[in-house]
Order: structure tokens, then C-alpha cells, then sequence
């Protein structure tokens, strides 16, 4: 169904790197809706000034984690839509959003995959320090140290969401003893079928062997990894984090690996990315990695296509079930329909 009219056809920004670099079915869904797409010509993610510069005059946006703040939304009175590519939103102002009339869409489930995977390398990465002895090796240096087997191990899931519950799944695969904490508890039925056992966090942090962080960044989950919580975990534990930075207290956990109060951790995202330089967690017990828990080939793909799915949608007046929040004029037709 094509969108144009005689008005003109609907403008769309595409500032996600992940969706305008490889070519795909999502291209062909724009195309198709005869959208008139405007590519963001920044290097890297556009900042604050530079979003309400593109953005301005288009009535929807494919996003990734650049800030879609107030101002920037202001910057294009007729914007319809905000499609997000991934499932946080801690970049976009949702109420700003709302206020405005725009509807703002996520892409749930479609990297569910590809994190829960990255999770499981970092476990095994951790438990056998592989990337360790790889980085010693290119450098002549043949000594080895001796790891752990996670099967018998006990991992908590801490946010039992679509990635939580696939990183249960093959770590039930591995043999290992699975723990969850999460504000909304799962039924029991899901319970049984995942293999997951149900405690309050400070409880789980106790008992694991394993932390991996499921969470959404929201204001209670800032920090909800901090001094308090660290020191609940045993000396001998590691923590996993593939969410978002600031679930973690850095510092709290830079002197704590230094202390050799916690094991290690493994960190696919940070506070600040990149982080600032001079980096308290570049440590030989910690596992950095440049947020590339979504970048799968199979997982950008799967994104773009519902990204795209869900900015069409809106523009023909429809709401998709990946809408986050219901704007008085999300159900009435875009003006260039």
C-alpha cells in the first residue's frame, strides 16, 4: 500500500546506522510505502543539535540510540513516529513524545537471540578466560591457567524479558542451575518449563555463581548494581552485564574487582560509550566489548524489517503491537496518506 498523495509522499529519517548500511527487505517496505527517505548524513550518531536538524519537516524517524529528546521532537512538528531499532527507549523522551502526538515503536524480541548468545560466550569467556589466554598466546606467552565448568553452576537472570528467557534456555542447555528475579514474577507453568527459580535480587545475588543483567534502564534500576549489592555476591562470582551501562555502579565495581571481592564481569555496554579515558575496568578480570550484543547479521535484519513494519503501520493510521505508548492522534492518518 503506498502512502504517497498528491501532497507529497511521507518523510522519513534513518539515522540508526544499523538499518541504512546493509541492503534488504526493509529497504523494499519504505519503498513500497512510497516513503521519500532522508539518510542522516552524520559520521557517527548524531548528537542532540544534529537530530533536530535532520529530523526537521519529516513525519517519521527509524532510530537507534541517538537522543531523541524534547527539542529534537519539537524540531519537526509534523513527525508521526518514532521507530526505534532494539527495545530501549532510555534515549527517546517518551512523554515529550506523547505530548506531541508521536508514537514511538520498538522492535521487541528481534535481538532476543543475538544477546542471549553474546551472555552465554561471556560466560563460558569468563568461566574458562578464553579472550585471556588468546591475548597471551599472540604474545608468545604459553601459560595456562585453570578455569571452571558452568555446568552445576548457578546463573541469575536478573529481568526474565524475551532475552533473559532465551539466555535460561541455553544455559539450561549448559547444565547450569537457573535463578530469576524480575517486578513481574513469570507463571509458574513458565517457570517449569524454563527451568527458572523465582527470589528477590538481593537473594539471587547471594546464591549465583553468575549475575546477567536482563534489566531495562529505567530511574529505580539506575545503580541497582552497587556497593550494597556487590557485597552480596560471593568473592568468587562474576557479573555479566549486556543491558545497559548505568545498571551498574562503575566504581562500585572497578574497587571491588581490585579488591578481589568480586571474581570478574564481563561488560557489553557502559556508562558512557565509548568510556572516558583512562578506563578504571580495562582490568585483566573484566571482558570489554563494544555493545555489540545486537550486532548479528540475522538480529539487524530481523530489526530493520520490523522497524520499518511498525513506522508504516503508523503512518497508514494503524497500531502496531510494538507501540509503547497511545498519543491522541496515533489513530488518524498522517496528512501526506
Amino acid at each position: 500500500m503506498n502512502l504517497g498523495d498528491p501532497a507529497g509522499p511521507p518523510t522519513v529519517l534513518v539515522s540508526a546506522r544499523a538499518f541504512r548500511d546493509p541492503p534488504g527487505e526493509h529497504w523494499a517496505i519504505l519503498e513500497e510505502a512510497g516513503c521519500a527517505v532522508k539518510l542522516s548524513p552524520s559520521a557517527g550518531r548524531p548528537n542532540e543539535s544534529e537530530m533536530a536538524e535532520q529530523i526537521a519537516g519529516c513525519d517519521g524517524a527509524i532510530v537507534g540510540t541517538e537522543p531523541v529528546t524534547a527539542r529534537v521532537i519539537a524540531a519537526a512538528p509534523g513527525l508521526r513516529v518514532i521507530s526505534r531499532l532494539g527495545v530501549g527507549v532510555d534515549n527517546v523522551d517518551l512523554d515529550a513524545a506523547t505530548d506531541a502526538g508521536v508514537v514511538v515503536t520498538v522492535t521487541a524480541g528481534a535481538n532476543a537471540v543475538a544477546v542471549a548468545e553474546l551472555a552465554v560466550g561471556l560466560i563460558l569467556d569468563l568461566a574458562r578466560g578464553i579472550s585471556r589466554h588468546d591475548a597471551r598466546a599472540r604474545q608468545g606467552e604459553w601459560r595456562r591457567e585453570v578455569g571452571a565448568e558452568v555446568a552445576g553452576k548457578t546463573l541469575g537472570v536478573v529481568g526474565a524479558g524475551r532475552i533473559g528467557r532465551e539466555l535460561a534456555i541455553r544455559a539450561r542447555a549448559l547444565g547450569m542451575r537457573l535463578l530469576y528475579t524480575d517486578p513481574r514474577r513469570l507463571r509458574a507453568e513458565d517457570e517449569a518449563v524454563l527451568g527458572l527459580g523465582y527470589l528477590p535480587l538481593e537473594d539471587l545475588l547471594r546464591a549465583s555463581d553468575f549475575v546477567s543483567l536482563h534489566a531495562p534502564l529505567t530511574a529505580e534500576t539506575v545503580h541497582m548494581i552497587g556497593r550494597e549489592q556487590i557485597d552480596l555476591m560471593k568473592p568468587t562470582a562474576y557479573l555479566v552485564n549486556t543491558a545497559r551501562g548505568e545498571l551498574v555502579d562503575e566504581a562500585a565495581l572497578a574497587a571491588a574487582l581490585v579488591t578481589g571481592r568480586l571474581a570478574g564481569a564481563a561488560l557489553d555496554v557502559r556508562a558512557a560509550e565509548p568510556p572516558h579515558a583512562p578506563d578504571r575496568l580495562c582490568l585483566d578480570s573484566v571482558i570489554l566489548t563494544p555493545h555489540i550484543g545486537s550486532h548479528t547479521t540475522e538480529a539487524i535484519l530481523r530489526m530493520s524489517v520490523a522497524a520499518a513494519r511498525n513506522l508504516v503501520a503508523v503512518l497508514r493510521g494503524e497500531r502496531p503491537s510494538d507501540a509503547l505508548n497511545d498519543p491522541v492522534r496515533s489513530a488518524k492518518p498522517s496528512p501526506s496518506c
